[in-house]
């Protein structure tokens, strides 16, 4: 069998330090994506999308490793965050109104047949209740701003502040996409002040046209 991989040393889009922002070319992956609202500390939304995305992720991984020989560290949780009203995420942290997008990358060499698979295998077990919900999607991020937060999620303001208000403005860039974070953690088994996540900000080079439509 080939060497596990372990994509959070391997990727360059996971790599991230404290104090130091990054602007880096995230290319297309493809992941596992549910969607949701409301506070992930207590929505049961949040909690049941998480216990559909794991079991199916690692019967990838089982799958990859006994039928491809390709065996990898399931990588870690990523969430895309954002709300109707923003003041509700950056301002006040209504987390109740946030939307969110969870998910698990998936390795390039795993395909949509593959999944297809897995899904069956974890719904002959016990089906989790948002299993249905979980679609395996492409997504691309390009030109990113990305940093390293160690520390309480609710203590992410001013680190996020500096990005947006200091960073970004200053290396010519304006946001594009939503707010993105890697948890290199796992809250449930570590202290407050030890959660390490990477924030990442998707940006475009300021004054950037959006492109031409195509002539039919």
């Amino acid at each position: 069998m080939s060497e596990k991989v372990d994509f959070k040393k391997s990727l360059d889009g996971y790599r991230a330090a404290r104090g130091t922002m990054r602007i880096v070319d995230v290319p297309e992956m493809q992941f596992l994506m549910v969607d949701g609202r409301g506070d992930p500390n207590s929505s049961p939304a949040y909690t049941a999308a998480l216990e559909a995305l794991y079991p199916l992720a690692y019967a990838l991984k089982f799958l990859s490793r006994g039928e491809l020989d390709r065996d990898y560290v399931v990588p870690p949780l990523e969430g895309l965050w954002w709300a109707e009203d923003m003041a509700a995420f950056t301002t006040s942290r209504m987390k109740s109104r946030w939307e969110w997008t969870m998910m698990l990358m998936v390795p390039g060499w795993i395909g949509r047949e593959h999944v297809s698979r897995a899904v069956e295998q974890v719904r002959a077990k016990k089906a989790p209740e948002r299993l249905g919900d979980v679609r395996f999607e492409a997504f691309a991020e390009g030109l990113c701003v990305q940093t390293l937060h160690l520390g309480p999620f609710d203590e992410e303001g001013p680190v996020l502040e500096r990005m947006h208000s200091e960073f970004i403005p200053a290396n010519g860039l304006r946001m594009t996409g939503r707010h993105h974070e890697v948890y290199f953690s796992d809250p449930r088994r570590t202290a407050p002040a030890k959660l390490r996540t990477l924030l990442r900000q998707p940006v475009e080079k300021a004054g950037a046209q959006p492109p031409e439509p195509e002539s039919r």
